[in-house]
């Protein structure tokens, strides 16, 4: 990091801190702190719940009413918007203009805050009621950072316990300097923009609206990666308000750090296992690079494994495997036989750990539970001078969505098998075509562009992973095909019946969709349109 540009004229690289206002929800550590700082000769000036715990501990701390000459009102509503409060932190000790009102007004200095917010994002991740939310939309707290924040020339502001630990190693070299208290005050910029962020996002909810003509998104650092997608790419992750089950919420028992490459693709698994109902069979993904190998349900978990894997076992080399089950032994036997990056599942138990554990390299993610594919939420991601926002695709087919266009009406089992393969499609690259049978894929044509080369792609997989099982005729025969959008000509669709197709499924809503409903009649296809495309890039 590049050292901060010169002071200005009578800004001091360290400031001595004589006195720090305190006023926390999370007391993590307070005390702790607290007396840290008045061993160092600092006043500590507080505020309700925080001066209390303080004094309890022994402290000698001065309320911060009676620093105002004003009592907390308005149940705790307002307590610290105050000039003595404001003034103490936002004039600058360099102007004599300043240190005359301060003077004049009986403004004393503050040179270090500690205030971590009110909890207002845990309150929404709790589910609490609309007034709670409201009450915990702190005020004061913002005020007061933003101000110290304003004011770093001469005044450390922290929003944590780490802030504080490190304030208190540089006062117990003479004083803060100034590149610390200017990163802490970028800091605490972010923190407040987050927090804000949060609030707007939520308020937005309860009106049942978008978001406004402006819009604001924050997350707090949860990693510093190795690098990104490439070795010379910095890379970061930030964990946002949404608690959403996943990767980022992961307990992760072994393994090496997680890459850039590493999340990004154990996101897309997790989030398409998450598709497949845990109550009605065990569901595997296999992923890579963002796109799905292989995919299947099963009787056991461990059949559902075999199943996704037999689709494209040469790019599972190397995958990310997603379970919407707890892992058990011989799945965990069966996922160690070949090289596996990441594992990400709601559970283990010992037999699992314990095959896992001799794979030391391998990343095993266990969460609390799978994401819920019906969870409204946004998808975010810059593009030159902006952000482009969307609603995450939680649009689900059932059969009663699907409308027949042909004479040949589709089987029960081939129902079943289009909804699953369609359920695929959502979650593969776009132009993505998709082979299934059983309830497992059998063939994966993803991201092309055009449809008929996925086509074309999908069904040489099949082909390929045929030859490495040694059968004759690859799984294709008999099998249902899914389109993630509407088949533009018929030549897609034909190369689902070259393949040995029998019925397609596919949003339809092409100009030509007459001709490719004609072209299905005519090779004796059942086809069902759904009416919703699922474009993924």
């Amino acid at each position: 990091m590049s050292p901060p540009k010169a002071a200005p004229k009578n800004v001091p690289d360290r400031v001595a801190v004589k006195r720090a206002l305190i006023s926390v929800s999370d007391k993590t550590g307070l005390v702790e702190r607290a007396k840290k700082l008045a061993a160092a000769g600092v006043d500590l000036v507080s505020t309700g719940g925080t001066s209390k715990a303080l004094k309890e501990a022994g402290l000698k701390v001065r309320d911060v009413s009676d620093l105002t000459g004003f009592p907390e009102m308005m149940d705790g509503r307002v307590k610290t918007l105050h000039p003595k409060v404001h003034g103490g932190l936002l004039y600058r000790r360099d102007l004599a203009t300043h240190t005359k009102d301060a003077t004049d007004h009986g403004i004393e200095p503050i040179d270090l805050v500690w205030i971590n917010l009110y909890p207002f994002e845990a309150t929404v991740q709790a589910g609490a009621g609309f007034d709670d939310c409201i009450e915990n939309i702190d005020i004061g707290g913002p005020a007061m950072l933003r101000a110290a924040s304003k004011n770093a020339d001469f005044v450390a502001v922290c929003t944590d316990g780490a802030d504080v630990d490190a304030a208190l190693a540089e006062i117990e070299q003479g004083g803060v300097t100034l590149n610390l208290r200017r990163r802490l005050a970028a800091k605490t910029y972010a923190r407040t923009a987050a927090y804000d962020a949060a609030i707007s996002e939520w308020y937005w909810k309860q009106l049942n609206e978008d978001a406004g003509d402006w819009r604001a998104f924050g997350g707090k650092l949860q990693q510093t990666l190795r690098y990104g997608e490439n070795p010379h790419q910095k890379a970061v992750v930030y964990a946002g308000p949404d608690k959403r089950a996943g990767v980022l919420t992961a307990r992760q028992v072994q393994g090496k750090e997680l890459s850039y490459n590493n999340i990004n693709d154990t996101d897309a698994a997790y989030e398409l296992v998450a598709e497949f109902d845990a109550k009605i069979s065990p569901a595997v993904a296999i992923i890579k690079h963002a796109n799905p190998c292989g995919v299947a349900t099963g009787a056991t978990v461990t059949e559902a494994y075999r199943r996704a894997l037999a689709c494209d076992s040469t790019s599972a080399f190397g995958g990310i495997i997603a379970v919407n089950v707890p892992l058990d032994g011989p799945t965990a036997e069966a996922i160690t036989e070949i090289f596996t990056e990441v594992v990400i599942a709601p559970g283990a138990d010992e037999a699992a750990l314990a095959v896992f554990a001799k794979k030391k390299n391998l990343r095993l993610l266990l969460t609390e539970g799978v994401p819920d594919p019906t969870q409204a939420g946004v998808m975010v991601r810059t593009v030159a001078g902006g952000l482009l926002v969307q609603d995450r695709d939680i649009g689900r087919i059932t059969q009663a969505d699907l409308k027949v266009v042909t004479k040949r009406q589709p089987s029960p089992q081939e129902i079943a098998d289009m909804l699953f393969a369609f359920k695929v499609c959502k979650h593969t690259k776009s132009n993505a075509i998709i082979y299934a049978k059983n309830g497992a894929t059998v063939g994966i044509g993803a991201g092309q562009m055009s449809r008929i080369d996925s086509a074309r792609i999908a069904r040489r997989k099949a082909e390929d992973a045929a030859h490495a099982a040694g059968q004759a005729d690859p799984q294709t025969i008999g099998s249902v095909c899914a389109s993630d959008a509407f088949f533009p000509f018929a030549d897609g669709l034909l190369q689902a019946a070259q393949a040995g197709a029998t019925a397609v499924i596919q949003p339809g809503g092409s100009v030509r969709d007459d001709e490719v409903i004609k072209a299905a009649d005519d090779a004796d296809l059942a086809m069902v349109f759904t009416g919703m495309r699922h474009f993924r890039h």
